[in-house]
């Protein structure tokens, strides 16, 4: 409460010790009497100890001696909070969606038998158990692994203390699925977190994969939508994110982030500042930010965002430096299109040889609809290449997926010492000994003024030559994918790999800037516009062409630099970058509102398409007046919305633009919109009647129509040139499971000044998700009108935090 310090005390094993109610010490030493002291308490020598002092919006700062107490507060923490969220994910990567909750799951199609059949094969195999065996680098450091055992054990107090029939989150209380959780649970959401960009999306077709009958009959439909070789990879990071007793289902938006490092040229001060802001889906545990600060005395003093179920930082700053990451538009995994042999659909052939599929069958328990358990055997496919997909696997074709992360656990290797790193050097060091870093690109900063970009992510060694050799078109029934019946289609190894098949650090784009580097999802070419990185291998660049939301990001950098944005004079200060980032600025309307406005104005009558002539004059009026910003109570920015969804629905933007693409300008190509096309004219009398048919007046509010849990919210979607993504309708963050939502997530504008780091900071959706949590929609609620939250870093500004709550926590 307001004014108050509060010190809540729990111990397992002393329960009528005496400790003081104060905040952390800021160190920690041993005993005379040979006991460790830790967050200014004794503990018996051997224990567990956590000091956890949650500040406002209820952010725990976790300080202990050692790793293993980090851990423990950590998990404790967290299980206040989201105890139902991980329980949720532990359910399916135990593979026991269909034991609890039935086989079909919220689609009603079979989704948790398909993913209870992947996750009980890997369970089988012994894929994360093997993992864990290595030794560091290629497997976990001792210290994270005292880390996650003592995350678990945290988590079990927690539960243990309030059991399961008295949590207060009403989706899992009382549930039979809510049960302790292991270390090895937690290691397999890292590997699914890991395997995002190309595994997990896949699974439901990995556990429903079956060939077709001998003659052919029986293919399967495809379920994916072809394109690239690692189109359903690239394309949605978190397609496989898991909503509470959801099972596994498709995104509604594809990933996106803008992340920005600022060196000292690019800053008033000379000091650099970095700006994260991952956009993510805001339901479903498996890629939603749980904001920490985390220290060990001497060793590690880490403050920012992990994603569930993972013990470290992965976004964040310590004194020294600051990152964020961006998903990579790298591929980081690749189909392979199996020649099979005839009248055998589990025979392929590669350089004309027979191999076999290999076959693994598994038992899964699953609930019917009295509540009655029943088994049943469930065979998973396999080939060189990897596992056997669902889709178009007919007589002659079957398609596997090859994932660059599929032997990796390194990633929090890469987090923990990245997190202990007191310049870039030792950053990019963190990076080349580990090479966990999945499927994101780094941009950092450091206190020598210097920022730096690289794509350290794992990413296929395929040439560029192969690429277009290789490459087999898709088609109805699946999608483009690499040739598997011949080697000559294979990934090669870097001699600098830590892994086989992967690039290695010296194959990697990067850059080292003393202005700025940034990025928006667009490949590594324009990280920044003054030095173009060329000559990048095509695995790593797909795609060099700027969509707008990136442009808009190096547009507003530009006239940050030379004070023309209206935020004052040139350069950033914290202040500005804050503005920068919640300006809601929408680059399709700053360059095409005024060509519709006057279309419409032009052509008051346009015809829909259902030919009906609809009257667009108040809609045209409501246009000139927007301000062209996506904020809350912006008038004509939902209106845009409706209206530009329709048109992209209808067309190629270039064919549509006022000025098409030119390679010459890429930053500012295409732009505008055509108002003598016909398709132009048709959107906006379609958005219309869209506003009638709902019964909305073409000016409401954008905060009117999209909300989450009643709060409004600004932004809108990238492919739209909105900066600060958004996507949500009017009863997202309602109901059970939730409405989802779409966009902006942990936000984090940070400076590095000689006397520590500054920053500002805003989980959108809160840190918890229990609806009756004070700190379920709080931070939404600063979201909505364009706040921030001062961060509390030191031990000092952490004990003068007017909200502060202590808990000592000692096993």
């Amino acid at each position: 409460m307001k004014g108050r310090l509060t010190a809540v005390v729990v111990s397992l094993c002393l329960a009528s010790a005496t400790v003081a109610l104060q905040p952390a010490a800021p160190s920690a030493a041993a005993g005379a009497d040979g006991e460790r002291v830790a967050g200014g308490e004794r503990v018996a020598g051997g224990g567990r100890a956590a000091h956890i002092s949650r500040t406002g919006y209820g952010v725990p700062h976790i300080r202990a001696q050692d790793f293993d107490g980090l851990g423990y507060g950590y998990g404790y923490a967290f299980a206040q909070d989201n105890v139902c969220e991980l329980a949720d994910q532990v359910v399916t990567v135990r593979g026991e969606r269909s034991r609890f909750f039935g086989a079909d799951g919220e689609d009603g199609e079979g989704s948790n038998l398909a993913s209870d059949t992947y996750y009980r094969g890997r369970l089988h195999e012994g894929t994360v158990r093997r993992l864990l065996a290595r030794k560091a680098p290629l497997g976990p450091t001792a210290e994270l692994r005292r880390m996650v055992e003592g995350y678990a054990a945290g988590y079990n107090r927690h539960l243990r203390e309030t059991g399961a029939d008295r949590l207060p989150d009403p989706r899992c209380k009382g549930g039979a699925w809510v049960r302790p959780i292991t270390p090895l649970d937690l290691w397999g959401l890292v590997y699914d977190l890991n395997a995002a960009s190309g595994t997990l999306p896949l699974v439901p077709a990995i556990g429903d994969a079956k060939p077709p009958a001998a003659d052919g009959s029986g293919t399967a439909t495809a379920t994916t939508t072809a394109g690239s070789p690692a189109s359903a990879a690239v394309a949605a990071v978190v397609q496989g994110s898991r909503g509470s007793r959801g099972g596994q289902g498709p995104a509604a938006a594809a990933p996106a982030s803008n992340g920005w490092a600022l060196g000292r040229d690019a800053t008033r001060s000379g000091n650099t500042m970095v700006l994260a802001n991952p956009h993510l889906p805001w339901t479903g545990g498996t890629f939603h930010f749980y904001q920490v600060h985390l220290t060990i005395p001497g060793t590690l003093d880490v403050a920012g965002a992990g994603l569930y179920g993972t013990p470290l930082v992965l976004i964040g700053h310590n004194r020294d430096v600051a990152w964020t990451h961006t998903a990579s538009d790298a591929q980081h995994a690749t189909f392979y299109a199996l020649k099979l042999v005839p009248g055998d659909p589990t025979g392929y052939v590669v350089d004309g040889r027979t191999e076999r599929m290999e076959r693994r069958t598994v038992p899964v328990t699953v609930r019917d609809g009295d509540g009655g358990l029943s088994t049943v055997e469930r065979t998973l496919y396999s080939s060189r290449f990897g596992p056997v997909l669902s889709f178009g696997w007919s007589a002659g074709t079957a398609y596997a997926v090859r994932d660059a992360n599929a032997d990796n656990l390194r990633s929090m290797n890469t987090w923990l010492a990245m997190g202990k790193a007191e310049n870039l050097a030792q950053v990019r060091a963190a990076q080349d000994t580990y090479q966990g870093i999945p499927w994101t690109y780094t941009l950092a900063a450091d206190t020598g003024g210097t920022t730096y970009f690289t794509d350290s992510s794992l990413v296929p060694r395929l040439t560029d030559e192969q690429l277009a050799r290789c490459v087999r078109p898709g088609g109805k029934e699946g999608p483009s994918a690499l040739d598997g019946s011949t080697s000559a289609c294979a990934w090669s190894s870097a001699p600098d790999a830590l892994v086989p098949g992967v690039h290695g650090p010296s194959d990697r784009p990067e850059l080292t800037r003393t202005d700025y580097v940034a990025n928006s999802n667009n490949g590594p070419r324009y990280t920044n516009p003054e030095a173009p990185l060329t000559d990048v291998p095509g695995t790593y660049d797909a795609e060099p062409r700027l969509d707008q939301r990136a442009q808009l990001g190096l547009r507003m950098i530009a006239e940050r630099l030379a004070g023309t944005d209206g935020l004052g004079g040139p350069g950033f200060t914290l202040r500005t970058l804050r503005a920068s980032m919640s300006g809601n600025r929408v680059l399709s309307a700053e360059t095409g509102r005024d060509d519709v406005v006057g279309m419409c104005r032009a052509h008051p009558r346009p015809t829909a398409t259902d030919g009906e002539e609809v009257d667009v004059r108040d809609a045209c009026a409501t246009l000139a007046r927007w301000d062209t910003r996506a904020g809350t109570g912006s008038r004509g920015a939902a209106l845009w919305n409706a209206f530009l969804g329709t048109l992209l629905e209808a067309g190629p933007p270039d064919t549509w633009h006022r000025v098409p693409y030119d390679p010459a300008h890429p930053l500012t190509t295409p732009r505008g919109v055509d108002g003598d096309d016909v398709r132009v004219r048709r959107a906006l009398a379609d958005a219309v009647q869209h506003f009638d048919a709902e019964d909305l007046p073409v000016d409401t509010e954008l905060g009117a129509v999209q909300k989450w849990a009643g709060v409004p919210l600004p932004g809108c979607g990238g492919e739209k040139g909105c900066f600060n993504v958004l996507e949500a309708g009017p009863d997202s963050g309602t109901g059970t499971p939730a409405a989802g939502a779409f966009g902006s997530s942990f936000l984090m504008a940070v400076e590095l000044t000689p006397g520590g780091p500054r920053a500002s900071t805003l989980l959108t959706y809160g840190q918890s998700t229990d609806p009756s949590s004070p700190h379920r929609t709080d931070q939404t609620r600063l979201f909505s009108r364009g706040r921030w939250v001062t961060e509390r870093f030191t031990a000092a500004e952490i004990a003068g935090d007017p909200d502060l709550e202590v808990t000592v926590l000692r096993d």
